[in-house]
This record gives structure tokens, sequence and C-alpha cells, in this order.
């Protein structure tokens, strides 16, 4: 089932606009001086209580006076997939392949900074499904970084959106489930192509880590040509739950730091 974001803040039933007000309604509009002047008093501490509350929240969700959103300290540059350690990854499913390389489609813009990075972990061979002659079946992994950094509008709308989808791109959203403690929001999905994203903003950036797998028959060598046996069941993608927290963390700090 696919879970929504709760509805916070909303009025309750004993709610009313009319809780702090000028207007004294023993006194009516024409009492005295004293009454009035109370009365502008309250309409006084009123402003000032609304906006003290407005600049806690545009501060508090990282939204700055001129609109732009706070960059909390993450910067988003060329270099910026060394960042792409997967120290816990590494541990479950075995070293990488090669370094984290960058992809082609990364934007380096005056509103917008972003970088895609992937790295394939080697090849993992299931022995119980492997023939006399070498043939078998191979389990491989690949874990990808998107990393955005917006600097003039707030990507938090968007964000929200797009996380909470039961389709993207025309592959269907499985699961999705809030990750709390993680940014200022943060949402892991599970999609049926075998893929598990987690989506996490924090002030204007916008960072998504994923881990997908796939399933190959590799023939040996003098292979007869005999029909491919059955494939064994792909492995369950939230067993490396806590492993893609965990690096999304140490990610986020990288992008901190440099």
């Amino acid at each position: 089932m696919i879970s929504e974001p709760e509805l916070v803040g909303e009025d309750g039933p004993g709610s009313s606009s009319d809780v702090v007000s000028g207007f004294d309604p023993e006194q009516g509009p024409g009492g005295g001086g004293r009454r009035r002047w109370h009365g502008a008093l309250w309409g006084v501490a009123g402003a000032l209580t609304a906006s003290a509350v407005w600049a806690a929240a545009v501060f508090g969700y990282g939204i700055g006076v001129d609109g732009k959103p706070d960059a909390r300290g993450y910067s988003v540059e060329s270099d910026s997939c060394a960042a792409m350690e997967l120290k816990e990854l590494t541990r479950a499913l075995g070293k990488p392949d090669s370094e984290p390389a960058t992809e082609l489609d990364g934007i380096e813009h005056p509103a917008l900074h972003r970088i895609r990075c992937t790295v394939d972990f080697e090849e993992l061979d299931l022995g119980e499904q492997r023939d006399e002659d070498g043939s078998g079946w191979y389990v491989g992994y690949r874990a990808s970084l998107t990393a955005e950094l917006h600097k003039e509008s707030d990507p938090r709308p968007e964000f929200e959106a797009s996380s909470t989808v039961t389709d993207i791109d025309g592959t269907t959203v499985d699961r999705v489930e809030r990750v709390p403690d993680l940014g200022d929001s943060a949402y892991l999905q599970i999609t049926d192509d075998s893929t598990m994203r987690l989506n996490v903003v924090e002030g204007g950036a916008v960072i998504t880590l994923a881990l997908s797998v796939w399933m190959s028959y590799n023939e040996g060598e003098g292979g007869d040509g005999d029909e491919m046996p059955d494939a064994p069941e792909e492995p369950e993608m939230l067993a490396y739950r806590g492993h893609l927290i965990n690096d999304m963390r140490d990610v986020m700090k990288g992008l901190k730091t440099g």
C-alpha cells in the first residue's frame, strides 16, 4: 500500500480567528480610551507574534527573506561524486568494480547545480544455480547518486510531490515510506524494476541515492546449448534499507565538506 504524508498544522475544532482581537465586546466601539489603548496593545502584540512565527517558519525551513533556499553548507560541483563512498553497501555487497563514474547530464547553472554518479558492484555468483560446464546465474548491483543544489527557488513542494507518486516514468512504485530524522524530509521508494530509492531534501539540496539489482545468466565454456535453468528469486531490496540510509548520511556529510 502506498502511504501518503500526514497533514499537520490544521486548525482544530476549537480554533477561532477572534481569539486575539483589539475589540472589547463589553465596552463597545465607543468605549473609553483606556480600553481602546488596551486593544491597540493587543493588536501590536498580535502583529509581533505573527511576525515572529513567520520568521521562525521561514528560517526553520531554510528559506531566506529573499525567497531563496538556504544551501545549508552543501556544495555540488563536478568532483562531488567523491562523496559516494558507500561503506555500508560495500560491506554488504562486496567491493565496487571501479570508482564512481560521473554521468554526462550534470548541470552547472546560476539557479541549479546537479551531478549524477554511478557505481557498479562486482557480480555475485549464485553457486547453487551453477551447472557442471560453468554456466550459471549471477546477480549484479548498481548504486547511483543524484545531487542537486537549488539556488533560486524552494525545491520542497516538487520534492514532496515526486517522492509520493505511484509511478515514475512508467515504472510502478510498489512501496513508499517516510524516513524520520534525515534532512528536512526523506522518503524511501521501491519500484517494480527492482530499484530502491532514498530521496532527501535539506534546504536547497535534493539528494537521491538508489540501489538497483539485476539477474544475468552466463553460459560457461563449452556450453552445449541446453535449456537455461529457471532464474532464482531476486534478492529482497529491503534487506539493504539500513545500508542505504547510513550511506546517505555519509554522502550528505561529504557534500557539505566538499
